[in-house]
């Protein structure tokens, strides 16, 4: 009987290994959580997966995710005093309006290392976190050849046939402008008065003011209009349906979604984690392989990622395709918009 009773030191081992399954848990349960909030849908699926699940792992996080309906439902956030997020995804325009409002927390960078994030693509309170580009697309059953700027775009003598352009202002009064031959290097800050006119020299052959992505690769994919500018990542998808369209990052524009740290956020020093780790490089070069024509928005993921040149050339933000580009100013929007919305729907309404 004696013979099998456990040893002293079987003992300790025993008492060792159920510790740690009680413990286990309780040290999980113990890491902090950060909710991020995103439009939802698709790109909030590809963004989980590419940048935010391996940013909150290898932060020791537990990631939650809600969505959101825009800057209205932010503000109500923060209003509230106890917001149920601590960190938005929106695009970037939408970050400097709501920083000018004073929704946000500041930023570390002493935690985040902003190196190789272009300086119009970050704030004090706000940073870029993926691009993506607006780009001319066109039906190659209209046209053997499309336009290679935007002020071919406009030239309807050229390339006549029904257009679509947003409904929306921003990415828009840029297009206009590079159409009416102002340098990219001088497009900021914009001028409004130009920007209208120059669209209002193509109103007539606008067919429809499109009012969300999903409308427009409708519009090009059916052959309602003949020349659109578009996100690429939507007209991307009409192209691989071999529909007979084609585009260009030839003069296109390069915007990005951002993140930022709501006011009153519970959770600031671990959301600053999860930033931190979403722009860095190595994050960052997950975006060309797994989010298609999404692109990083730290220039030093190309360095970090082994891609093939079928990935490079589809990459809206490889060094290529980049330098063909204008970069957008968020901070001119998140003080002007308001400065130009009544004036763009008074255009498009006359």
């Amino acid at each position: 009987m004696i013979d099998n009773l456990p040893s002293a030191k079987a003992l300790r081992l025993v008492l060792m290994l159920a510790s740690a399954s009680l413990v286990a848990p309780a040290m999980a349960a113990d890491q902090p959580t950060v909710t991020v909030a995103g439009y939802g849908g698709n790109l909030q699926d590809a963004l989980i997966q590419t940048l935010w699940k391996p940013s909150a792992e290898m932060a020791g996080l537990t990631l939650r995710t809600e969505s959101h309906d825009g800057q209205p439902s932010v503000r109500l956030q923060v209003q509230s005093g106890k917001p149920s997020w601590d960190v938005i995804h929106i695009g970037a325009n939408d970050c400097a309006a709501l920083s000018e409002q004073g929704m946000f927390e500041p930023l570390d960078y002493s935690v985040i290392n902003a190196e190789g994030v272009p300086s119009r693509a970050r704030g004090k309170d706000w940073i870029a976190t993926n691009s993506y580009s607006v780009v001319m697309g066109w039906r190659t059953d209209k046209f053997k050849e499309g336009p290679k700027n935007w002020q071919e775009f406009w030239d309807t003598k050229k390339f006549p046939g029904r257009r679509a352009l947003s409904v929306a202002p921003d990415e828009m009064l840029e297009i206009a402008l590079l159409a009416d031959g102002v340098p990219r290097e001088k497009l900021y800050p914009l001028d409004i008065k130009r920007g209208l006119a120059s669209l209002a020299k193509i109103k007539s052959q606008v067919a429809v003011w499109w009012t969300s992505g999903a409308q427009s690769s409708q519009l090009i994919k059916d052959g309602e209009v003949d020349l659109i500018a578009i996100w690429s990542s939507r007209v991307d998808s009409v192209v691989k349906d071999q529909a007979p369209v084609a585009y260009t990052y030839e003069d296109g524009l390069l915007g990005y979604g951002c993140m930022a740290i709501l006011k009153g956020s519970r959770n600031i020093a671990a959301a600053q984690k999860l930033i931190a780790n979403t722009v860095s490089p190595d994050i960052q070069a997950r975006i060309p392989t797994m989010m298609g024509y999404y692109g990083p928005i730290n220039n030093l993921a190309f360095e970090k990622g082994n891609f093939s040149a079928d990935i490079l050339n589809q990459s809206n933000m490889s060094p290529v395709n980049r330098a063909k580009q204008t970069m957008m100013d968020p901070r001119w929007w998140g003080q002007h918009m308001t400065d130009v919305q009544e004036d763009y729907k008074e255009l498009i309404a006359r």
